[in-house]
């Protein structure tokens, strides 16, 4: 018999040297620290990104730089062992208990129909946020929000729509401070009118900037266009490529200041409180 016949034909074959090594895999999951096997850069996963070449990783070290790294196989090292990031799973959502406000959410909830009294918001962008967060309370309550565009047409349509009794109306002013133009607008206006708001100059400002992802919210200087200086500062883009990053970075009421959430709180207690005799 010849030496390649004991080993049943080919020696090499199944020696333990000739077996390539699996590579454990690992979900790319927010928080996780991995370090680029090529590069050495280490740091904290914070997103995937899909581009033409493939999935990236996004890492963040220590200074809070950022870097993308090809997600691909034993490409990142663990304690020093090779991994292969992977996608996370989408884990089924289980239903919320609790609404963007906070609120207890109502299952299967069919809207009730709309009530005489109202909510009046300047804007878009601030009907916009305000379904956001409250859209599921106000349709539990029957509340409609209408947009006012400007506190200047808000004397013309009270007028039109001549608040009484079961006809309450809730403004949302935006920079309502002490001796401002918002101020003037809206004082003395009557028992069936509520007005409340905010100190901003804009709606925009009431979101945190943590959740936009910036430290603080740019200082326009006056007579400029607020939206377009903050876009410009922060290289935005466009208000509307803007208004796009503000807007899908509110998920809940814990992304809002203090401030827009007392001031819509107040606004939804005063138009579905039953009035007195």
């Amino acid at each position: 018999m010849s030496p390649r016949d004991i080993y049943g034909g080919d020696i090499y074959v199944g020696h333990a040297r000739t077996k390539k090594k699996v590579v454990p895999e690992l979900a790319a999951e927010r928080g996780v620290v991995v370090e680029d096997a090529a590069s050495g850069w280490c740091g904290a996963i914070v997103g995937i990104e899909k581009t033409y070449d493939g999935d990236f990783v996004r890492l963040e070290d220590a200074q809070g730089r950022t870097r993308l790294f090809a997600m691909r196989p034993a490409a990142f090292l663990v304690d020093g062992a090779p991994v292969t990031l992977v996608k996370p799973k989408i884990r089924p959502a289980s239903a919320p208990t609790r609404s963007a406000s906070g609120s207890t959410r109502v299952d299967g909830l069919r809207a009730r129909v709309a009530r005489g009294s109202r909510i009046w918001v300047e804007g878009v962008h601030d009907a916009a946020l305000v379904e956001r967060v409250w859209g599921h309370d106000l349709r539990v309550e029957g509340v409609v929000v209408e947009q006012l565009e400007g506190l200047d047409n808000l004397g013309a349509r009270l007028a039109e729509f001549d608040p009484g009794r079961g006809r309450r109306v809730g403004v949302l002013a935006d920079h309502l401070v002490t001796g401002s133009k918002e101020e003037r607008l809206t004082a003395n206006l009557g028992p069936h009118v509520m007005v409340t708001g905010h100190p901003y100059i804009d709606v925009w400002q009431a979101v945190k900037p943590k959740a936009v992802g910036i430290d603080a919210w740019p200082t326009i200087p006056r007579g400029q266009d607020w939206k377009t200086g903050v876009c410009r500062e922060l290289g935005w883009g466009t208000p509307q490529d803007g208004w796009r990053r503000v807007y899908n970075a509110v998920n809940s009421f814990r992304d809002l200041e203090s401030h827009l959430i007392g001031a819509v709180e107040r606004l939804v207690d005063f138009v579905t409180e039953p009035d007195e005799d």
